[in-house]
């Protein structure tokens, strides 16, 4: 299998699970040993094509995140900023926490069996957390306080652990402090871009000098599929979760996790 289809794959991979509550790392880690995409440089890889679906939110809320625009009101321009404060403050604790154990992590817990355990306990997580559901008292970003975005920003680093999900932790953990299900993923979304940002950017910083002339054509096209995938799939999950809510994920995690167990056994 050439390197481009290898890259195109995973990117698509990759577009799907970035923002739904299914974990993106587990599943490029698993797909990663299918298509034989192994070594140093899939590392800078599978973080780079984040940035891919992170652009995608960027685009899909433009408006939202945008404030310079002319047709921009005070009001509103000030309502913008107040998105990205609020997303670099939560940030911040993932930015500590990963540089002092993220070498540790990555070498220790990257493999089949930390994923398959992240699915199942993450599963179970969703289905409980859903099932608990009390009317929420948060009901715009806005309204969010920062001693509850920094509370967010420290649940996100459980998803350092493979498999558990960075949109399941955010969005899962924004709404156990009494966010509403949508201001949850939108903030969860918001989250994404100084968290992904910064992880690309370390990475690109520390194996950049080192990617050959075919290796940036890989990246590219790993980067374009993952963005334009991750554009349709935001759009699908904002529509979802105002009739739905997110226990159907929560199953297909667990049935995952069995598979994964499975495939493990019989290797």
């Amino acid at each position: 299998m050439g390197e481009i289809i290898k890259a195109l794959i995973l990117g698509v991979v990759e577009g799907i699970t970035e923002f739904l509550p299914i974990s993106s790392t587990g599943h490029l880690i698993l797909v990663n040993r299918f298509v034989s995409f192994t070594g140093e440089f899939t590392k800078m890889f599978d973080i780079v094509i984040q940035l891919g679906a992170i652009l995608s939110i960027i685009v899909y809320f433009w408006k939202r995140l945008y404030p310079f625009g002319k047709s921009v009101t005070p009001d509103s321009r000030r309502d913008i900023w107040d998105i990205w404060k609020k997303a670099i403050v939560g940030v911040l604790p993932a930015i500590v926490i990963g540089a002092s154990l993220g070498r540790k992590i990555e070498e220790s817990l990257f493999n089949p069996l930390t994923v398959m355990l992240a699915l199942f306990a993450g599963g179970i997580l969703i289905i409980v957390a859903e099932k608990r559901r009390t009317t929420a008292r948060i009901q715009s970003v806005g309204s969010l306080k920062y001693s509850t975005v920094v509370s967010i920003g420290f649940i996100q680093c459980l998803a350092m652990i493979p498999g558990t999900s960075r949109s399941a932790a955010t969005i899962v953990g924004a709404m156990l402090l009494g966010a509403s299900r949508t201001v949850a993923a939108e903030f969860s979304f918001f989250l994404a871009i100084p968290t992904m940002v910064a992880a690309s950017g370390y990475s690109l910083l520390k194996h950049g000098s080192a990617v050959t002339g075919p290796e940036w054509v890989v990246l590219a096209t790993g980067f374009a599929a993952a963005f334009f995938v991750a554009w349709g799939v935001v759009a699908f999950l904002m529509n979802y979760i105002r009739k739905h809510d997110f226990i159907p994920f929560g199953y297909y995690r667990i049935a995952l996790a069995i598979l994964v167990a499975v495939f493990m056994y019989r290797t």
